[in-house]
């Protein structure tokens, strides 16, 4: 315990400016191979490990030799075996995202692109008066509504979209839950609302739009199959007769949290400060 309290209070300012920069570039590795095979990859390195420190402390000598012995073969494999992993992250690198730009601006270009797949397949189906409805998780996790559907788990674009709701097709009469960037599923049933205050020219689609966002933080975008109208609903009101350009703002600034808010708003302060 004195050891542990010495350390404590040997610590200084640059040994903490060290250990963040060894945390950041560590979490960073990480999110380049989150989910993908390395992952998994580094789980079974980390189990032969403690199975090798473990073999030591219970003195099985063979085991141990056996276990080392492949550490020291699978040091030189892992050059081999990561290397579109390690491709990856040099062009990651090379990009310039990685130390220029902060992970909230990265995750606004995310929401940015989201929000103008589904702008543009909603365009393309309001167009041909195809019916849709798209569910966009937020704080509020749907995991009960995404296991009524058909699992996709597929990075969102305006082509999968318009696939999924062309008529006649298994998927077309429920609703597409996405998450981020990915559609999670399709055909998922939605609770309808119970108010009474709706007008009685909505139909399903629309009732089951504003019963999700009633439940959830959830918002949800709506083409009517009969006049091809767009529609909006959050927070149990909905928003219709939107065109395109509305629709792809209210989606951005919908996406925007209130990280997002804050970081935009301290970057504006400093370049006010800077024409200054």
């Amino acid at each position: 315990m004195d050891q542990l309290l010495d350390l404590f209070r040997n610590i200084g300012i640059k040994d903490m400016a060290d250990m963040a920069i060894v945390a950041f570039v560590f979490y960073k590795l990480y999110m380049l191979i989150h989910e993908t095979r390395a992952e998994q990859l580094i789980k079974g390195i980390l189990v032969l490990l403690i199975a090798t420190q473990v073999s030591e402390w219970l003195q099985l000598h063979v085991i141990n030799w056996i276990l080392r012995n492949t550490m020291t073969v699978g040091l030189i494999a892992l050059l081999i075996v990561f290397q579109p992993e390690l491709r990856r992250a040099l062009e990651y690198i090379g990009r310039t995202k990685f130390l220029t730009k902060s992970i909230v601006d990265i995750q606004d270009e995310e929401a940015q692109m989201t929000a103008d797949e589904i702008t543009e397949a909603v365009a393309s189906l309001s167009r041909q008066k195809i019916g849709a409805l798209m569910v966009l998780e937020r704080e509020t996790g749907l995991n009960e509504v995404v296991e009524t559907g058909t699992v996709i788990n597929g990075k969102i674009s305006r082509g999968l979209l318009i696939n999924i709701f062309i008529p006649n097709t298994p998927l077309h009469d429920g609703a597409a839950v996405i998450r981020k960037s990915e559609i999670l599923a399709a055909g998922c049933l939605l609770p309808l609302t119970d108010s009474q205050n709706i007008s009685k020219e909505l139909g399903t689609r629309h009732r089951a739009a504003i019963g999700i966002t009633e439940r959830s933080d959830a918002i949800v975008v709506v083409v009517s199959e009969e006049t091809g109208a767009i529609s909006m609903a959050e927070n149990g009101k909905l928003n219709r007769f939107l065109d395109i350009e509305s629709l792809r703002q209210l989606l951005k600034e919908a996406f925007k949290t209130d990280e997002h808010r804050q970081w935009q708003f301290l970057k504006l302060k400093w370049r006010q400060k800077d024409d200054e």
